[in-house]
């Protein structure tokens, strides 16, 4: 699916640049630039009209060819990047839009329509929304239309055959969205389109991936670095992996009181999405690159899959803030939670930074807020 989806970019990408520069396009031209036969250039240019992505704009006539346009010469695609991870029957859906303004729209109908969302929030351009699979398939119908209507909602999300498909139903701008946007986003995989009067419906299958955090701490020294840069520096490399998207980067603020700490006491974590053949590999690149490119001897490498965070390790993050405590405290924290952890004196950091996954940053940065 993903090879038809770039061949489907690549094609409308040079049908927008014909229709700039001379007003049309024609199957003739377009098959011989992408060296495609005619006839399936035809096919190509019969289904992106179904789509209403392109337009007749005169027949054929004798020896001259019909002619085409795109359906908006300066379409630039809002949406970015749209994947989704599941942590047991829970789902979370991230939609990286190019405006912080579309995000902001999307999140504010989401959040009206309901549907099988139970939780949404905006980080910048990044709209983050939740669901319950339940028993593998949930469906919940809204009425969407004009204000105080929501003009786009999720009315269904199921797990089918490695991939998460959200069901979509939206008019005006959003419809616009889905069908000559959506499916040009990185990690959306295929979108299957139906039209009802006004309404227009779609299925958005995404990979369903897992979802990976990492906490790390006391890599740098007195001599150099910073904890924070070094925890970018290891997301910026684990993004070049295939298989892997890049989600997030915090920094935490802990207790400012440790006396072995080398300034202020912050540690980070960052979150990926990693798609579940690649993730031992994963595992292995990540904790070899903080083995190796630390320079303390005590960093911290913790590692957890799955987005939610248990009320034990909350309890543990806010413990590690107000308090110093022992090795043995994370460690078997660890352990009950299923978390990966490498290192000396630093996994009590990288645990606890862990712990504040999905918090607000006016927390992580408060070494004066509890967490719980």
């Amino acid at each position: 699916m993903t090879g038809v989806l770039e061949k489907r970019r690549e094609l409308l990408r040079l049908m927008r640049e014909y229709t700039l520069e001379k007003g049309f396009f024609t199957a003739g031209e377009i098959a011989e630039i992408t060296s495609i036969p005619r006839s399936t250039m035809q096919d190509w240019i019969n289904r992106l009209i179904e789509e209403k992505c392109v337009v007749l704009k005169e027949e054929q006539r004798g020896r001259t060819p019909a002619r085409y346009i795109t359906s908006t010469a300066l379409l630039q695609a809002a949406c970015k990047r749209i994947f989704t991870t599941v942590d047991g029957n829970r789902v979370a859906i991230f939609h990286h839009c190019m405006s912080s303004g579309c995000a902001g729209f999307c999140r504010f109908h989401h959040s009206l329509a309901g549907g099988v969302i139970d939780s949404v929030r905006r980080d910048g351009t990044i709209l983050i929304e939740y669901a319950d699979l339940g028993n593998n398939e949930l469906k919940k119908d809204i009425e969407i239309g004009l204000y105080p209507n929501p003009a786009v909602g999720i009315i269904g999300i199921r797990k089918e055959d490695g991939y998460i498909v959200q069901t979509i139903k939206s008019t005006g701008g959003p419809a616009y969205s889905l069908t000559d946007m959506m499916g040009m986003a990185r990690g959306v995989e295929k979108i299957d389109i139906k039209f009802v009067g006004n309404i227009v419906a779609g299925e958005v299958y995404t990979k369903a991936m897992t979802h990976v955090i990492i906490g790390i701490d006391d890599t740098d020294s007195k001599d150099g670095g910073a904890t924070f840069a070094f925890t970018l520096g290891l997301l910026q490399y684990l993004s070049k992996f295939r298989g892997v998207i890049p989600v997030s980067h915090r920094v935490v603020m802990l207790n400012p009181k440790i006396k072995y700490c080398t300034a202020g006491n912050s540690a980070s974590y960052i979150e990926i999405a990693v798609e579940p053949e690649e993730l031992e590999h994963i595992i292995e690149i990540a904790s070899r690159f903080v083995e190796d490119e630390s320079s303390s001897a005590e960093y911290g490498f913790a590692l957890k899959t799955g987005f939610m965070i248990p009320d034990s390790l909350r309890r543990y993050g806010n413990t590690v803030r107000f308090k110093e405590i022992d090795m043995e405290l994370a460690e078997r924290t660890a352990k009950e939670n299923g978390i990966f952890l490498a290192g000396k004196r630093g996994k009590i950091g990288a645990l606890a930074a862990i712990a504040f996954r999905g918090l607000d940053n006016d927390i992580l940065i408060n070494p004066s807020a509890e967490i719980i």
